[in-house]
């Protein structure tokens, strides 16, 4: 028996078609994409809060150090909690500070180290302190007479210093007006600190317009191309008038030397005669 024409549609299952493979550069992509899209508030490995109101807007970064003291007289300082540096990164970075009352233990350990000109020391981490990095990090240290602050009331002024990636190289602590004279200060005088802050960052270097120079020398040249009269140099665009000026100088001196060489050689023989 013939076969029917057309053959019957087979109802065989179709083969699904495999997905090409993605190219391994892309896959770097999409993970590193995938990585910044989940630390995207995050700063500092996750120490800090980062802000931005909309799409578009600067985002900043907040952050926040740990500030603490010591009142030792040996050189084995045991440090303490004071307070809490805050500091804004962005387009206007700020810093604030929030710190606790001295205690009445603290007060008595600071009267004792500054009977004794002793040193009141402060310090900072150098970054910002994530879980479990108390143990191995980095801090950036400074000190004052303790007698200096006593009597001060606790005023002081401290200054942070960042780099160009914003970790803290160093910390200054000044008291105010920062004397030792042996002055009476009541206890009610140092409860709460009287601290001011301040913020330093490297400014960046004023850079040469090397643009703008480039931009001269096109237009310099491009003028010489047009201009080409402006190339020659002084002999080159004035001969037409130099030669026949140096000619008649040359011409008019010619006979005046001839006369004055023929009267001497006359007056010479006159007296030869004599």
């Amino acid at each position: 028996m013939a076969a029917p024409w057309p053959p019957p549609p087979s109802h065989s299952a179709p083969r699904s078609k495999m997905a090409a493979p993605w190219p391994v550069p892309l896959l770097a992509l999409l993970a590193a994409a995938a990585a910044l899209s989940e630390a995207g508030g995050l700063c500092r490995g996750g120490s800090g809060t980062g802000t931005g109101s909309r799409p578009g807007d600067t985002e900043s970064c907040r952050v926040s150090l740990s500030l603490e003291h010591s009142f030792e007289l040996d050189d084995a300082p045991r440090f303490r909690r004071r307070g809490t540096l805050a500091l804004s990164s962005g387009p206007e970075p700020a810093l604030a500070l929030a710190q606790k009352p001295l205690g009445d233990e603290e007060r008595a350990r600071l009267r004792e180290v500054a009977a004794r000109d002793g040193l009141y020391r402060v310090r900072v981490p150098r970054k910002p302190l994530g879980p479990g990095e108390e143990g191995d990090t980095e801090f950036v240290t400074s000190f004052v007479r303790a007698c200096a602050l006593l009597e001060s009331h606790l005023s002081d002024q401290l200054t942070l210093h960042l780099d160009v990636a914003g970790n803290v190289v160093a910390l200054g602590v000044v008291a105010a007006p920062g004397t030792c004279r042996g002055t009476e200060v009541e206890d009610v005088d140092l409860e709460l600190f009287n601290t001011s802050v301040a913020l330093r960052q490297p400014q960046p270097a004023a850079t040469p317009e090397t643009a703008a120079f480039i931009r001269h020398l096109e237009q310099e040249q491009a003028q010489r191309a047009r201009n080409p009269q402006e190339q020659k140099s002084f002999f080159a665009k004035y001969w037409m008038y130099i030669i026949p000026i140096v000619l008649f100088l040359m011409m008019s001196g010619a006979p005046d030397a001839g006369g004055a060489q023929g009267g001497g050689t006359g007056g010479g023989g006159g007296a030869g005669v004599r």
